[in-house]
């Protein structure tokens, strides 16, 4: 049985999933859940199953922390991480602009099959950003 990084590997070796993409699946950023959150929210993808939760700390109406935790395939969990990545340090107005098409481009592209990784992040991203 492989082990993360190894399955990692593979499946880079076999130019499924881009480098970056590889280095938010096994060096997330931001794991885990905020402590006493200003606003959490989580979502499903019913046709799949992945999973994707977001809590998110305010100081000063910028995001100061943001932690997520995902289920379901390397794509989701390094789509969880991006997201994070992208929108902590900025104001809730800017982290609202934040689109798919942003998070795909930080992951370094996805597989077509993938693209529902990315629209769940963001989905995720805007139930929580409603909430403030």
């Amino acid at each position: 049985m492989l082990a993360g990084r190894e399955i990692g590997r593979a499946l880079y070796n076999h130019g499924m999933y881009s480098s970056a993409l590889l280095d938010h699946f096994q060096n997330p950023c931001n794991p885990g859940d905020v402590e006493a959150p200003d606003a959490s929210a989580q979502l499903e993808n019913p046709a799949c199953g992945d999973v994707l939760k977001l809590t998110l700390k305010l100081e000063a109406g910028r995001i100061a922390e943001i932690r997520f935790r995902a289920k379901g395939c390397v794509p989701a969990m390094a789509c969880g991480s991006a997201i994070t990545k992208l929108v902590c340090g900025k104001a809730v107005d800017e982290a609202r602009y934040v689109s798919r098409e942003d998070l795909v481009l930080a992951v370094g592209g996805l597989p077509e099959a993938s693209g529902h990784a990315a629209q769940l992040a963001v989905d995720t991203l805007r139930d929580l950003l409603r909430q403030l």
